[in-house]
């Protein structure tokens, strides 16, 4: 899975994120079998000698507008290499190119996979960018801390001061240990790396899973808590709150598909705001403060439903943790940020977790000194402000802020979900086709997935998905478990220099983690957490699921040794890799005798292989009748004709090209169509779809091509 002792300096210069991982290089092992496979190819010297040239001037340009003018569609860059142009990648036909249109007016012109290593983040735009969702969630965090305290009556919220000193410790022994993390794993991954290397397979996929689920709530909870505060201030949209959401949701897609610098570019401003509006809250909340001698006012008495112990008391600390969801952000990202990455990333890491601990202790310091408690019409950041700044625009900006910071603290998950997935794919847990860079090189498909999930959840919780956000605390903190964890273990395994005191570090982590994580999956188990309790294994399962497949593939494509001379192949054996082993059969499918049948049988013939020509007749009499225009055609290709008399076509075919291919193994069946080529896409609704519906009907027998040759309609 992972590797782990590396040079993380002989590492920052390699590019993690390539195109070119979807086409991974062969193994030592692979190479050798195919050296082995090659040597044993005979082949006449008619294959090689081409009767085109491959890199004419002819092939490589193209008239456009006129004879006169030439569009260059590849440009050579040395024998037997070519480069294809913009104007080759054009579509052809009227609707691609709207289509393509109206890509390129949302995402804009597509760059080229050189430009990977400009796309990176400098640390100014990467700390907004990957710090939204930390930073965000201090409008909260405090807020649900208080909120289980006060239930044990106001006399408990005095102990919101010890608490928070305790995640305080939690904050600093988290973010340094991520330090520690992004210095040992610079290629990112962060808490599905160190868990698969250090733990094994297993831990890693549950650290995978933890952090998909809060990827996911966090789109989700993020953008309705924004669009919530929206309809606070303008009630004549609650009725469009879930279009609204999707809305949000649809222009943070199209932000990061546009690329990454593109996206953090266009989502740090809002970021930036909110950290000097509630900064500029806490030093005016102070400076207030210190006018009355720091005197704390006292909370408006509220009565107890709860008795105050430990229990309460864990879970105002697992509540309160809810303000680091998002701190993993920057350890999944290292390759975002411009050289040299892993010492960048540890950077803003360091920003982040600092300015973190000073937003929280510092509102929290103050709702102590105002006497504030939790009420259901207004938040304590909007009561704060409103005490702190009662006239001018102050407290409109920071409402202001909050609610666009809260909107865009989704964004930290459309920048670390698809990398996670990039991971997996990458390790074959999850479909390889979020290895795959889009033309803006965004991961494109991580994003589309992520924002289908996140509105689906949206549309289904009707907008309302506060009571998701106590279920942050299970899935990051799995994550931040198995993370701190594996960390201590890859230390004791290494011993660098200095290996107990960081070890000691992530273990207070780790342990500190833990209780948070088994505090919130115990108290909030009835209210919704045993949905995330029992997605985890239910993911791992999935994942498990796709590496079996992929390891299957793998085994099944895998380059192995070719039979051996004398054994005969199985009956479900695949074709030979050697040429001289194949053996080869056309079929060709006739329904009538015209134009482009007879090509398609000059087209079989021409290759001086056995051919069979295959007709199917709903009756006798029919048959008879396609036979006879067969001898006067002058029965050039041996004919075959099957009487199906319940009027079906595709089943007989495949299944007499099936029977064909068990009974010979040393066959290749090749069954080449006759295909009609159209106009307009409305037009193949007149036409039988003859070679797609084979296609599907033989793809599982093994041995047999299905193909076609194309007739175009003279216009």
């Amino acid at each position: 899975m992972g590797r782990s002792g590396h040079d993380p300096e002989e590492d920052a210069g390699s590019p993690t994120f390539s195109p070119s991982a979807e086409l991974p290089p062969l193994s030592p092992a692979d190479l050798g079998v195919l050296r082995q496979v090659g040597a044993r190819w005979q082949i006449g010297d008619t294959v090689r000698a081409l009767p085109v040239d491959p890199q004419a001037g002819e092939i490589r340009s193209s008239a456009v507008g006129g004879a006169h003018r030439a569009a260059m569609l590849f440009l050579p860059d040395a024998p037997g290499q070519l480069t294809a142009t913009p104007v080759v990648e054009r579509p052809d036909t009227a609707q691609g190119r709207v289509a393509g249109g109206l890509r390129r007016l949302l995402l804009g012109r597509p760059l080229t996979s050189a430009s990977i290593l400009r796309e990176r983040m400098s640390k100014i735009v990467a700390l907004p960018v990957l710090a939204s969702d930390l930073l965000s969630s201090v409008a909260y965090g405090p807020e649900a801390m208080l909120a289980v305290l006060v239930l044990a009556g106001s006399g408990a919220l005095g102990l919101s001061l010890p608490i928070a000193a305790a995640l305080v410790v939690l904050m600093v022994a988290v973010g340094t240990s991520y330090r520690q993390t992004v210095r040992a794993y610079p290629h990112g991954a962060g808490s599905y790396l160190v868990a698969s290397d250090s733990l094994g397979p297993r831990a890693g996929l549950a650290a995978a899973a933890g952090l998909v689920l809060d990827y996911v709530l966090t789109v989700s909870v993020s953008v309705s808590a924004g669009v919530a505060a929206i309809t606070s201030a303008l009630p004549s949209l609650a009725a469009y709150r879930v279009p609204l959401a999707l809305v949000v949701i649809g222009v943070l897609l199209i932000g990061n598909l546009r690329g990454i610098r593109v996206a953090g570019n266009a989502f740090a401003v809002p970021t930036y705001v909110f950290l000097v509006a509630v900064l500029g809250l806490i030093a005016a909340g102070f400076v207030r403060a210190a006018t009355g001698g720091f005197t704390v006012v006292a909370p408006p008495p509220t009565p107890a439903v709860e008795g105050l112990g430990l229990l309460v008391v864990l879970r105002a600390f697992a509540s309160g943790a809810t303000s680091m969801t998002g701190v993993e952000a920057v350890s999944n990202a290292v390759p975002v940020f411009r050289p040299t990455a892993w010492r960048n990333a540890r950077t803003v890491l360091t920003w982040m977790i600092s300015i973190l601990i000073v937003l929280f202790v510092g509102l929290t310091l103050l709702f102590h000194l105002n006497g504030l408690v939790p009420r259901a019409d207004q938040t304590l950041l909007s009561q704060l402000a409103r005490l702190t700044f009662p006239t001018g625009p102050w407290y409109a900006i920071i409402q202001a802020a909050t609610a666009l910071v809260l909107l865009l603290a989704a964004n930290t998950a459309f920048n670390d979900l698809p990398r996670l997935l990039y991971f997996m794919a990458r390790d074959g847990y999850v479909p390889r086709r979020f290895l795959h860079l889009g033309d803006r090189l965004a991961l494109s498909n991580g994003l589309i997935a992520l924002a289908v999930a996140a509105a689906a959840i949206l549309v289904a919780f009707g907008g309302n998905t506060h009571s998701l956000i106590p279920l942050y605390a299970v899935g990051v903190f799995l994550a931040f478990t198995l993370s701190q964890t594996g960390m201590v273990n890859h230390w004791r395994h290494h011993r660098d220099p200095g290996w107990r005191r960081r070890a000691a570090i992530n273990g207070v982590g780790a342990v500190l983690s833990a209780v948070v994580l088994v505090t919130a999956a115990v108290t909030k188990f009835a209210a919704g957490a045993w949905a995330v309790v029992l997605a985890v294994p239910l993911l791992i399962y999935l994942f498990r699921r796709v590496r079996r497949h992929y390891d299957h593939v793998q085994q099944a494509l895998g380059l192995h040794p070719d039979h051996p001379r004398g054994v005969e192949p199985a009956e479900d054996a695949p074709p030979a890799i050697v040429p001289q082993q194949v053996r080869h059969l056309f079929l060709v499918p006739v329904a009538r005798l015209n134009q482009a049948a007879l090509r398609t049988l000059a087209y079989v013939g021409s290759l001086g292989q056995p051919a069979l020509a295959l007709h199917v007749s709903p009756e006798r009499t029919e048959a008879d009748r396609f036979r006879e225009q067969w001898n006067t055609w002058g029965d050039h290709i041996p004919l075959e004709t099957i009487l199906s008399p319940h009027r079906v076509i595709i089943q007989p075919i495949a299944g007499y090209a099936s029977a064909l291919r068990l009974t010979h193994p040393d066959l290749t069946i090749t069954v080449v169509v006759p295909d009609v080529v159209v106009d307009h896409p409305w037009q193949r609704m007149l036409h039988y779809r003859t070679e797609q519906r084979l296609r599907r009907a033989l793809r599982r027998h093994p041995g047999i091509v299905v193909t076609s040759l194309p007739t175009h309609l003279t216009r």
